[in-house]
């Protein structure tokens, strides 16, 4: 196919037959992806199919940032943004950042890109149980010098990191399994279960996060979690059951996202 104006007209409007409610954008970055070499006809197979648009072409964008993903690897959504930014408010240059359940490893290289800036320098691990996700996260994060480990949560981090830990982000999964079902179908057919399965009440794996944290932070050191606003009272709960003596709950209106934060001792 070609990009006349005809033929791109055409990929529109098979877009927006498909459901494709962005189908104008979602063109242009389909002919782009066939313009670096793909096959054009195969991706809007795969995008009609039902396939999530940043499987079809390889990457997501993720606060300015083009992070490699593909098929069976949660896409980063906007709203994680937004613990992006609290983490790299309560960061600085030099900091020892952990990205964990990091699926593809875009919340901790948008924070190393963000703190590192202007020559800087920050410290990035990422783990997340998903080898999938972690194929692409080796990729996102290799511009920062960031090392990527395969395991559950704390089990497979380097002890030399124990109360090293500066700034710990978590996008744990925190959907309650009941809901599942409910996600759109490019989530629910298309993304690991394990990122979005977060037991009963959708805070189980965040409990396990916040219980483990303080022997890994650094003094001062943040843990910072994702969640929604209705968990929030159960995620600020997990961390003050673990230990956290200062624990505070910030939301983005604009951007639909809630972060709990909790602070080790100094």
């Amino acid at each position: 196919m070609s990009s006349t104006p005809t033929s791109v007209e055409n990929l529109v409007a098979t877009l927006r037959a498909a459901g494709c409610v962005f189908a104008e954008e979602e063109a242009e970055l389909l002919l782009a992806a066939a313009a670096e070499g793909a096959d054009l006809a195969a991706l809007v197979a795969r995008r009609v199919a039902g396939q999530p648009l940043e499987h079809v072409v390889g990457w997501a964008e993720f606060c300015g940032l083009r992070m490699a993903v593909g098929e069976g690897a949660f896409v980063p959504r906007r709203r994680s943004e937004f613990l992006v930014r609290e983490a790299v408010a309560r960061g600085r240059s030099g900091a020892v950042v952990l990205d964990l359940c990091c699926g593809v490893g875009a919340v901790g290289a948008a924070v190393a890109a963000r703190l590192g800036g202007r020559g800087g320098r920050v410290e990035l691990h990422a783990a997340d149980i998903d080898p999938a996700a972690l194929s692409y996260a080796v990729r996102n994060v290799a511009a920062y010098g960031g090392r990527v480990y395969a395991g559950d949560l704390y089990g497979p981090l380097p002890g030399a990191l124990m109360g090293r830990i500066d700034v710990l982000v978590a996008n744990a999964p925190y959907v309650p399994t009941e809901e599942i079902g409910l996600l759109p179908p490019e989530a629910r057919e298309h993304e690991p279960l394990t990122s979005l399965d977060g037991g009963a009440d959708g805070v189980a794996v965040q409990r396990r996060v916040a219980a483990g944290a303080l022997p890994w932070l650094a003094p001062g050191g943040r843990l910072l979690i994702e969640t929604s606003d209705r968990q929030a009272p159960w995620t600020t709960e997990a961390l003050t059951r673990a230990g956290f003596g200062e624990v505070e709950v910030v939301s983005s209106e604009e951007l639909d996202a809630t972060v709990v934060i909790g602070t080790a001792a100094s």
